[in-house]
């Protein structure tokens, strides 16, 4: 058995970050065990994964002494990385993450190290937040296409992970783009209606007008921001999330994205320079929730926007975003 009494800096906190800091060759799993047999106590009551800490109370944990040593780390791979993340948010469950253009969320047979995903894990790991051992690994909650930039959500613990996938089905959770689109919108807002089908052999979405056997609907609001050019920019809001949904949409009614050679024609992009991808920017993020677990409480009403967009900056330099 082992006593530690809360200092200053756990008033607040959740008890279950507490035992993992206290009990580092623990695993999640085993420290919820251990709460589940009521062998954490705080100030002589039964502890559980609810508790938040107050400076000077007492936690009692009834537990083998090898679970307090300071467990090897397990994998040095990650201690080697060198994680190069823009952080929009952070609280102990989850991160709101600005990736950049070119990088991939999840790693593939192609890469490993460089990818969105592995460079969260390290900077948790480094951190000493996560040890690879464990029976939960950091994972996302959503993805954008490599070549498209914006904020991408990562969930520490598997209840955020769970709560969160459950809010982004709801709708509950307003993801807003920005984008560039070749030619003037013959209407400044509108809605794009259309069904997407995919098939695996295919690397693009086929765009239908009605439903097909296989189809997904897609819906997208927009609102055209600014002309110049012969360029369009444009606000999104996504009332689906389809695979390359606004790009798809968009070229269908005879808009391409600027940059995109996937769905619109290189010959078309080559006139406005070189891109590293297409002008897509995932740059909001609205929670808005009915109701609101504790694992998600830091977010609930928070707008979190991305600090730069360079392709707006670059083709429209006027054009100021406002802050959230």
């Amino acid at each position: 058995m082992k006593s530690i009494q809360v200092d200053k800096s756990w008033d607040g906190r959740r008890l279950t970050r507490f035992l993992q800091k206290a009990m580092p060759s623990a695993s999640a799993g085993q420290i919820r065990r251990f709460l589940r047999l009521g062998r954490v106590k705080v100030d002589g009551r039964r502890g559980n994964e609810e508790t938040v800490l107050r400076e000077h109370a007492l936690v009692e944990m009834y537990v083998e002494d090898e679970f307090f040593a300071q467990a090897e780390k397990a994998d040095p791979f990650y201690s080697k990385i060198r994680p190069k993340l823009t952080i929009l948010y952070e609280d102990e469950q989850v991160m709101l993450l600005d990736k950049r253009a070119g990088l991939i969320c999840h790693p593939d047979e192609g890469e490993k190290v460089h990818t969105l995903l592995t460079y969260a894990q390290a900077y948790l790991y480094q951190k000493g937040e996560w040890n690879p051992g464990t029976d939960f690994a950091p994972a996302l909650c959503n993805r954008i296409d490599r070549f498209t930039a914006g904020i991408v959500i990562l969930a520490k613990t598997q209840e955020a992970l769970r709560e969160m996938d459950a809010k982004i089905r709801t709708h509950e959770v307003q993801k807003y783009y920005l984008c560039i689109v070749h030619g003037r919108m013959k209407h400044q807002d509108g809605t794009l209606r259309h069904w997407l089908l995919k098939k695996p052999e295919q690397k693009k979405v086929t765009v239908l007008r009605r439903s097909e056997p296989g189809s997904k609907e897609a819906v997208t609001y927009y609102q055209a921001i600014d002309e110049a050019n012969g360029l369009t920019l444009c606000e999104c809001l996504l009332g689906t999330g389809r695979t390359h949904q606004i790009r798809a949409q968009f070229a269908a009614i005879g808009h391409p994205l600027l940059g995109d050679n996937q769905y619109g024609q290189a010959k078309q992009n080559e006139q406005y320079g070189r891109m590293n991808g297409q002008a897509l920017c995932a740059y909001r993020l609205i929670f808005d929730f009915e109701d609101t677990p504790a694992c998600l409480s830091g977010l609930d009403g928070l707008t979190v926007q991305v600090r730069d967009v360079p392709f707006v900056r670059a083709y429209f330099p006027d054009v100021v975003i406002p802050a959230p």
